[in-house]
């Protein structure tokens, strides 16, 4: 509590009939130990309540194109109405499948078990996911399908949002996902 500090000084100067009083103070230890609480309290609060931003790099065009193998690559169309239209390898080769938002987790976790086996487990062969957003497709679902790619531990994937190709558009088509 604060404590009200006033001298009891009854002496009397010399040829006044006065006693000389002093101004009282206040003690204001307690107020500054609130004023650094509340300060450490707020500070504590606004570092913890911080966004975290997802990082995404896009390639530097100057580097010429390094080639991969196609049966390490999986492609993942979004479409519209939350729906995935994926195939692995070649487009030529592949055969479409439609998925869904639960089940993109499980079809990367297989293909990647599958890529793993046919380079016997070479860390350097790790699978490469090509990421295709449509027009009709919404932000949300493509910050999922990251999300989901960082969950999946998925090393590389890239973001292709500037060529979808005839062939994939019929895919997204014909399965209903455009």
């Amino acid at each position: 509590m604060a404590t009200l500090s006033i001298p009891q000084n009854g002496k009397a100067l010399k040829g006044k009939n006065r006693t000389q009083r002093t101004l009282p103070s206040v003690d204001l230890t307690a107020m500054v130990d609130l004023a650094f609480l509340l300060i450490t309290f707020f500070m504590l609060t606004t570092s913890l309540s911080k966004f975290g931003a997802m990082d995404v790099a896009k390639p530097i065009t100057e580097i010429p194109d390094q080639p991969y193998p196609a049966s390490r690559t999986v492609t993942v169309l979004l479409g519209k109405d939350n729906g995935i239209v994926w195939y692995k390898g070649e487009r030529e080769k592949a055969t479409p499948q439609r998925a869904s938002f639960k089940q993109i987790s499980t079809v990367l976790a297989q293909n990647k078990k599958e890529i793993a086996r046919l380079y016997n487990n070479d860390p350097s062969k790790f699978m490469i996911v090509i990421i295709k957003p449509t027009e009709s497709s919404t932000y949300k679902n493509f910050v999922d399908l990251l999300d989901e790619m960082s969950i999946s531990d998925v090393k590389s994937y890239l973001i292709d949002d500037k060529s979808l190709l005839i062939q994939e558009q019929e895919y997204l088509q014909k399965l209903g996902a455009i």
